[in-house]
């Protein structure tokens, strides 16, 4: 390992608990910074904002060993600090661009405390340009030519990070300086992972065009889905072929279902037709890929209308409202867009989720929450799965078919597509198949 250095990270919400968790762990002496006491003061007791497996107790272990700390005052951590982790979740607008001003701010705020050779690393999804930019602001604001600024996009996946931030398959790291870039290569060798070393503008093009190209993979399965449908194939047939050829590869992100949710695959879709429009350059698969995408939340009330002609007076049990399995976070979560189109086609909806945390949801909710997931199947007239929690393969089917009004289950992640429901008295519809 690296000598430990004094590392401040800026912003304590997913991503910035993680960045500050793991380089503690790694034997830093690591800052959390918040402007939140709320957020601060709960991380102080080992309470993180959301949910991630593993991340409350990574982070009191090391609060108790003295190398992680949180603040919500900035100036003598920054001034102590050798490198500055800019760690904020970006945030995007209802069309899913970018909103830099909250990260604009605080490295403004940050630049007249930092030490004279500190180097700023970008972890924050940021569009092109945009390292360079703060580079020669900050050097303006700190009055250090020195502060130079790196970019090493995230790569985590919700449910996943500790893993995916500790034991990286490997790391981007943009500079544009080689004594930058070999001091923050020294700080990451810890890791063990291949180094990808490129310039500051390369750095952030590929985090643009990773999550492009899975956006783009999401929209083509989805496509294929529509089409397997109309000819009586199996999509997840179709995936299993697809997967087993090498140039494609086992973990591809091709598994069909309602399409991806917006703040991070399509925030970086977003980005790159801004790009193209700034500069003049068509972008029709970026397009289409978004175009796809819009349609996919549809699907339910879709299939529901072609069962029931319509939605008025129906009443639909859903199981799972977060972004994902094995997160607590409800932001931009497809489910809540399939909610919101049943709410206003005329069904009432309950709902459950093991760890959505609904102090998220902005304004009324479109559903009735209830505590389990037989509630949600009380009376229904078709019970619709819309996030992959592994328990709801467990459930007790026979129960849940008592409950319902009708033995209807709309699957909208093939979670359950090898469970015979059919056999059990279901009317089953997957994705695809």
């Amino acid at each position: 390992m690296s000598q430990p250095e004094t590392i401040c990270v800026l912003g304590l919400w997913h991503l910035g608990c993680v960045v500050s968790a793991c380089w503690a762990e790694l034997g830093h002496r690591v800052i959390g910074l918040d402007r939140s006491r709320e957020v601060v003061g709960g991380l102080r007791t080992g309470r993180t904002p959301i949910f991630e497996p593993g991340l409350d107790a990574l982070i009191q272990t090391n609060v108790s060993a003295g190398r992680l700390e949180f603040r919500t005052e900035f100036p003598d951590a920054l001034r102590a600090s050798d490198f500055v982790f800019v760690a904020f979740d970006t945030p995007v607008d209802a069309d899913d661009r970018l909103d830099l001003a909250p990260l604009h701010a605080a490295i403004r705020n940050a630049a007249s405390c930092l030490k004279r050779d500190a180097i700023v690393i970008v972890s924050s999804q940021v569009p092109v340009g945009t390292c360079a930019r703060w580079r020669e602001e900050i050097r303006a604001l700190s009055g250090h030519p020195a502060v130079d600024v790196a970019c090493s996009p995230e790569n985590l996946r919700l449910g996943e990070a500790i893993r995916c931030y500790l034991h990286p398959d490997r790391i981007v790291l943009g500079t544009d300086v080689e004594a930058t870039r070999q001091r923050v290569v020294d700080l990451f060798g810890a890791m063990g992972a291949p180094i990808l070393s490129m310039r500051l503008s390369s750095a952030e093009m590929a985090k643009h065009a990773l999550n492009g190209f899975l956006a783009t993979s999401v929209s083509f399965i989805n496509e294929i889905a529509t089409l397997c449908e109309a000819t009586s194939a199996d999509v997840l047939a179709v995936t299993e072929a697809l997967k087993s050829d090498p140039r494609i590869g086992p973990f591809a992100s091709i598994a069909p279902g309602l399409g991806f949710a917006g703040g991070t695959l399509a925030r970086d879709v977003q980005a790159l037709k801004q790009i193209g429009r700034a500069r003049g350059a068509d972008t029709p698969l970026l397009d289409a890929v978004l175009e796809v995408n819009r349609r996919r939340p549809g699907l339910v009330v879709q299939r529901l209308g072609v069962l029931y002609g319509t939605m008025h007076g129906l009443m639909v049990g859903v199981l799972g409202l977060t972004y994902k399995a094995g997160t607590s976070t409800l932001r931009r979560s497809v489910a809540l867009e399939v909610i919101g189109s049943l709410a206003s086609a005329g069904a009432t909806v309950r709902a459950y989720d093991p760890r959505a945390d609904l102090s998220e949801l902005d304004g009324p909710m479109a559903f009735e929450p209830v505590p389990t997931p037989y509630d949600a199947a009380v009376g229904a007239s078709a019970l619709v799965i819309l996030t992959e929690w592994p328990e709801f393969r467990r459930l007790d089917f026979d129960r849940i078919k008592s409950v319902m009004a009708k033995p209807v289950i709309v699957d909208g992640k093939n979670l359950l597509a090898d469970l015979d429901l059919e056999q059990e008295g279901f009317v089953y519809l997957g994705i695809g198949r």
